[in-house]
Order: structure tokens, then C-alpha cells, then sequence
């Protein structure tokens, strides 16, 4: 009898310990990804609910900061620069805090995405960006604290906040013309000295035709000499030795040796020097 007592109590015991029940959160998360233009902007927040009670101007004091959901941080990232109300914000990861009040809201982007809620203390230096925007009152009541993108467009969206019957829209522009118009200048100029470096390079290493590849490493140095760059003369003159070229080889070489040794990289200054010996005594 001791021993079946013993044993179900083991077993109670063990089970207890290892147990775990999955409940639902009270404040669920959610995470969107939405991309604007060229911009891929993601947030991430905890949605609560109304339950009974009496959101803002109560639970919410009116004039306050509020971190804007539950839990940790509401999270928003941007993947290029934005403007917000016609301040400009640095791409990366913001805390949105609110301030809500009966008419307007302050809604502010902190550089510090780190906390749980509110900062143990505020530090203004690290409010990246803050515009105010008015308060519109819903037509019914919204139960579960959620926030939108909306009216997307190529350029713009908004981020909306909608709680109890209240909604604030925040505007945020990307920079999506500028970064279309450097792409389109870019093709229309016709390829960079990175592009045909990249392209020489991989001709040299495939042994694909030489040839090709010394007429781009040519250019890319061409395209480079204001501000000579020790590490193209040195696969200058590696692809110059390869196509025979034994001339044009040490002349590289020798060009990447004195830029190497401006910028202090003794490695390339080695390698170069092996390759000259190399080189002298075909």
C-alpha cells in the first residue's frame, strides 16, 4: 500500500514538473509586413482588448505616454531614410509612443526598441522623430487595439492606430522616386568600375576568356585613376600576366605596390613582390 502511495505521488509529481499548459496571451501579437515603393516597413506590436472598460481619458490617462499596445515595445522598422511629417528619420528600428489627448495625439518614434512598455526613463535625445495628428471618432466601437497601413501608394502610406472609436492617422513618406531615379542614372550611365572589376574578376578565376576580362579591368582602372585602387592594378596585373602581357603585368604590379604601401597593406605589397620575381625571371 506505502509503495502505490509512493509511486502516485512520484507520478504526481513528475507530471506536475513537466507539465505545460499553453493558454491563449491576453494581448496577442501581431506582426505586418508592408512594402511601400521600394521601402519594406515592418511593425510589431500586442493588441489589447476593450474588456468592459473605459479607454482613453481612464485606463489610458489623456496627456501621457503610453507605449502604444501591451507588452513589449509596438516596433516599427523602416529599410530605407522616411519622412514623417516632414521630418526625416534614418532607416531602422523605432518604439512608437503616443500621447494621447481628446483631440489630438503626439506620436512619437524612440531610437531605443529595447524596453518593456515605457522607459525607465525618458530621454529626449532619443525621440528620433514626434508629429502631432488629429483625433477622428469611429462610428462604433472597436474592440481589440489594432494598427493599419493604409491608402499605400508608391510613395506614401499611412500608419493607422484604432482603438475603442478612436482613430489618428500618421503619414510617412518614402523615398522612392530618388531611389528609382539613382538606379535609372546608374543603367543609363552604363556600367561602374565595381562592375567591371566584378566581371574581370570572375572571367580571371573561370578562365574564361582572358581577353574580355583584361579590357574590363583595363576600364575599371581607367575609371578609377583619380583615386587609384591598389587592389584592381593588383588584379590588373594578374590578368595582364595571364593574357601575356608581361609588360603591362609588372607595370600593374608595380602601381599597386606604391598605392598599397600609402594605405599601409603590406599584404598586397607582398604579394606584389612575388609576383614581380615571378615575373623577372620568365
Amino acid at each position: 500500500m506505502k509503495k502505490t502511495i509512493l509511486s502516485l505521488f512520484l507520478a504526481a509529481f513528475v507530471f506536475s514538473a513537466t507539465a505545460q499548459i499553453k493558454t491563449p496571451a491576453p494581448s496577442p501579437s501581431q506582426k505586418i509586413e508592408q512594402k511601400v515603393g521600394l521601402t519594406d516597413v515592418t511593425l510589431e506590436y500586442s493588441r489589447p482588448g476593450i474588456k468592459g472598460r473605459t479607454i482613453f481619458g481612464d485606463l489610458i490617462p489623456f496627456d501621457k505616454i503610453w507605449r502604444t499596445g501591451a507588452n513589449q515595445n509596438t516596433k516599427i522598422t523602416f529599410s530605407t531614410d522616411v519622412t514623417i511629417g516632414g521630418k526625416a528619420l534614418k532607416k531602422g528600428t523605432y518604439a512608437i509612443y503616443t500621447k494621447p489627448g481628446e483631440q489630438t495625439w503626439d506620436v512619437i518614434f524612440y531610437s531605443d526598441a529595447t524596453n518593456w512598455g515605457n522607459p525607465k526613463k525618458w530621454d529626449e535625445m532619443k525621440v528620433a522623430a514626434q508629429v502631432k495628428v488629429n483625433v477622428q471618432r469611429m462610428p462604433m466601437k472597436i474592440e481589440t487595439f489594432t494598427m493599419t497601413f493604409d491608402n499605400v501608394t508608391n510613395n506614401s502610406a499611412i500608419l493607422g492606430l484604432i482603438w475603442e472609436n478612436v482613430y489618428v492617422a500618421v503619414k510617412f513618406e518614402t523615398p522612392t522616386d530618388a531611389l528609382v531615379s539613382k538606379q535609372i542614372k546608374a543603367i543609363m550611365n552604363g556600367p561602374s568600375a565595381k562592375d567591371y572589376y566584378a566581371a574581370a574578376a570572375y572571367y580571371l578565376e573561370a578562365e574564361k576568356d582572358i581577353k574580355k576580362a583584361q579590357t574590363w579591368i583595363d576600364k575599371a582602372v581607367e575609371m578609377t585613376s583619380k583615386k587609384p585602387r591598389y587592389w584592381y592594378l593588383r588584379r590588373q596585373s594578374l590578368i595582364h600576366a595571364k593574357a601575356g602581357n608581361k609588360k603591362g603585368a609588372i607595370k600593374a604590379a608595380q602601381e599597386s605596390i606604391k598605392y598599397a604601401e600609402k594605405a599601409g597593406n603590406t599584404n598586397y605589397v607582398k604579394m606584389n613582390e612575388v609576383s614581380l620575381k615571378e615575373w623577372s625571371t620568365k
